[in-house]
């Protein structure tokens, strides 16, 4: 069954986007992102212009996150301090990466610079995760015991200044690096459609030394906010979010696969992920640069 998506100007399957919401909704559950990544990728593939994809694509990652944020507030393992110093950085983020969005959409930019950021970003992450999930794996099967620093070690970032204390996480850490961890989500955010959590979540545990239970609850409370008020400004000042596409998405995404990531262990979901991650990436990237059967398109020129 057809629809047609006016800010898009073009006609789609609904059944396509339903399913394209559930799978990603699916995976959200099963490897505890956002799933902004995945989506605007897959609906590049579909051919909604990446404008749209980006700005529209936030509104998966609100209502994945909202459901998991409220989850972890009911269990206690969410950092409402540590969350809120996130937020102020996401928003000054947020506004520089829509104005860039709006400069590179005039000087017609914006799908090239799009598509190599993802590439970049998400091959790169990618490879990491794959590194130190298989590392992971095979130190499980031979018994080794992983390596583990000595509690009370710090690194550079804890020597910064203008500390605050966030109790909820038990932290004492200058404000520098988390305002600016969520500057650059929130960056991440208005420029490619992502939450960023699949970046924040490692940033927060390795970096700042934020205990893991704490983590994801924070992080999603961070991203509702962050993607929304990113939404919001995106359909004011740029018109790039199609309500009848959002709707859509949000209908199929259901999250049945939090069941499925429970029978794996933490090293199988992360070098399942980083397989995930890396395949979306070589998809953007066989688009960049290997020369399409048809090289020249009459679109837009009726």
């Amino acid at each position: 069954m057809g629809i047609y998506l006016p800010i898009a100007e073009i006609s789609v399957n609904v059944f396509v986007l339903l399913a394209m919401g559930a799978a990603v909704g699916f995976l959200s559950g099963m490897f505890g992102v956002g799933g902004g990544f995945l989506i605007t990728p897959l609906l590049i593939f579909y051919n909604i212009p990446p404008a749209i994809a980006v700005a529209t694509g936030a509104n998966q990652v609100i209502a994945s996150s909202f459901s998991g944020a409220l989850s972890h507030f009911k269990r206690g393992t969410l950092d409402f301090k540590l969350g809120g110093v996130l937020l102020a950085g996401g928003i000054v983020g947020s506004t520089a990466g829509i104005y860039v969005f709006a400069l590179l959409r005039r000087l017609g930019q914006l799908d090239l610079f799009i598509s190599l950021l993802y590439v970049a970003l998400l091959g790169t992450v990618g490879g990491l995760m794959l590194v130190e999930s298989v590392n992971a794996l095979r130190a499980s099967r031979s018994g080794a015991a992983p390596v583990l620093k000595k509690s009370g070690q710090h690194n550079w970032i804890h020597r910064l200044p203008f500390k605050m204390r966030f109790r909820a996480s038990k932290l004492f850490v200058s404000i520098i690096p988390v305002l600016g961890l969520g500057a650059a989500i929130g960056f991440l955010s208005s420029i490619m459609g992502v939450g960023g959590g699949f970046i924040m979540v490692p940033a927060l545990i390795y970096l700042l030394k934020v205990p893991t239970n704490v983590v994801i609850g924070t992080s999603l409370f961070q991203i509702i906010f962050t993607s929304a008020y990113t939404t919001l400004v995106h359909a004011t000042t740029n018109q790039t979010v199609d309500v009848i596409l959002a709707f859509l998405l949000m209908a199929g995404g259901a999250q049945y696969g939090a069941k499925a990531g429970q029978r794996l262990r933490g090293e199988q979901l992360r070098a399942l992920l980083a397989l995930l991650v890396l395949a979306v990436a070589i998809r953007l990237a066989i688009d960049l640069f290997v020369t399409p059967p048809n090289r020249y398109s009459l679109a837009g020129l009726t």
